[in-house]
């Protein structure tokens, strides 16, 4: 299962994409969506959903993952990321994927073993999971972070329903 991981961002909207090979993670690709802070706010959000929408086009992602908002510096920075947000999951419901969202806690808890991770914390460890040459940019690496929590978690889903179902 090919998975696309996504940290959304008015600014810069960070994308990672990882394939589970049976218990194996392997890194396919990763990278940022930068806008221009200069441009109309709906150009923007454009570039965003645009981007995506070529990214999934190109690497052919079996689900999409995208990381919550947890906290913004002000109102308008929040609404402005719920919008990035709204791109970004418009991209992967447009292309008929199934979306699926997560906190930034879960994606520490699945990636590091701990919700209060530092960020660098998060950064290295997906390195070292991913066998990556060197740490991702950190948007990307964040988005990275996103899909490593999706597989994780599909694991686990996997569990539950197999001892649910008595197997």
């Amino acid at each position: 299962m090919r998975i696309l991981g996504i940290d959304p961002g008015s600014r810069i909207t960070g994308y990672g994409i990882v394939e589970k090979v049976g218990n194996r993670l392997v890194h396919v690709d990763n990278g940022a969506i930068f806008t221009d802070a200069a441009k109309d706010f709906p150009l923007r959000l454009q570039r965003i959903y645009r981007g995506l929408t070529e990214i999934i086009e190109t690497c052919r992602p079996d689900a999409v993952a995208v990381e919550q908002i947890f906290f913004a510096k002000n109102v308008q920075s929040a609404l402005k990321l719920g919008q990035a947000r709204g791109a970004a999951i418009v991209a992967g419901v447009n292309a008929g994927l199934p979306v699926h969202e997560y906190s930034a806690l879960q994606v520490k808890q699945a990636v590091v073993g701990h919700g209060k991770a530092a960020k660098e914390q998060v950064q290295k460890m997906i390195k070292a999971l991913l066998s990556l040459p060197e740490v991702a940019q950190e948007d990307a690496s964040d988005a990275l972070a996103v899909a490593v929590c999706h597989a994780n978690s599909m694991n686990l889903k996997d569990r539950l329903g197999a001892l649910g179902s008595g197997r």
